[in-house]
């Protein structure tokens, strides 16, 4: 089962189209990321998908249906700054949220704990780190269990040690069925949290697909010798058919990560009568990938 499919979804502000015919699926019990620098429609296109905005255009179902209020009470949400009362603790919090939300005010104890705020639940919001109200936000969208969790930058602003807690609860969470979507700006949190991955630029789809696939460091071998054209030359005919590139007289061959055979490379070289300078392997980094992507 599908959790979420966007179908050719648009959404316009006048003349600024925040997104452009965006398709992709969620698989049921993936970790879906939405990535992309700021502004290039996340929060836009979790809003939709929660009602909160209208689209332009285009489609969407939610479980293999059309959306429906029914629907969503099987999703908790987290789609702005957390906003809880400073001078309430973390229980009197939940009930006023649960109350509004028509949630089972049985369920409070059971959610911190799951966020691990059990011993400070009767503490001030006002006492709380950065890490600790965005996991007092993620208890709020898990009242009533629900199946699947929207998070809108569930990161943002915290510190080393907030960023490990929220993606060690977010694994958690996936253990035990959830499905999650999440929408970041942060590179390095998608690939380590995320199964699934949707990247985004200025409202276009750019990709889509299994993270490992997507967002995968590309293993290059970095190539020389006398005559680099004639290097080149002969490295376009490598089997497999790798990108050839020349940057600063060294042959850049790019293969699948854990693909590159220097040994292989060396032979291929050697049996066509070129002597190498330079053989050596280098991993692209995800930043490089990503920018790749976005530009």
């Amino acid at each position: 089962m599908s959790i979420l499919k966007v179908d050719n979804l648009s959404k316009d502000y006048g003349k600024i189209k925040a997104l452009q015919n965006i398709s992709f699926h969620v698989p049921e019990g993936s970790i879906y990321g939405i990535l992309g620098p700021n502004g290039s429609g996340k929060t836009t296109l979790l809003g939709i998908i929660m009602d909160v905005l209208k689209s332009s255009g285009g489609s969407y179902q939610l479980f293999d249906e059309n959306p429906a209020d029914s629907h969503r009470k099987r999703i908790g949400t987290l789609l702005e700054t957390p906003n809880f009362y400073h001078y309430l603790s973390a229980v009197q919090n939940l009930k006023i949220t649960a109350a509004i939300k028509n949630r089972p005010v049985e369920d409070i104890d059971r959610v911190l704990d799951v966020v691990n705020l059990t011993q400070r639940k009767h503490s001030k919001f006002s006492t709380y780190s950065l890490g600790m109200k965005q996991r007092l936000a993620i208890a709020n969208a898990l009242l009533g269990d629900p199946e699947v969790l929207v998070l809108d930058e569930p990161t943002n602003g915290l510190d080393p040690v907030g960023i490990a807690e929220i993606r060690m609860l977010i694994q958690q969470l996936a253990q035990q069925g959830k499905t999650i979507i999440m929408a970041s700006h942060m590179l390095d949190e998608v690939e380590k949290v995320c199964t699934h991955v949707a990247i985004l630029k200025y409202g276009h789809l750019i990709t889509h697909g299994d993270v490992n696939e997507i967002l995968s460091n590309d293993d290059i071998v970095e190539v020389a010798s006398i005559d680099v054209a004639k290097l080149k030359n002969a490295l376009i005919n490598f089997p497999g058919n790798p990108q050839v590139q020349i940057k600063e007289n060294v042959v850049h061959l790019n293969f699948p990560a854990g693909t590159a055979n220097l040994e292989e490379v060396n032979r291929f070289c050697f049996e066509r009568g070129i002597v190498l300078s330079q053989l050596q392997l280098k991993k692209k980094s995800l930043e490089s990938k990503f920018l790749e992507l976005t530009n």
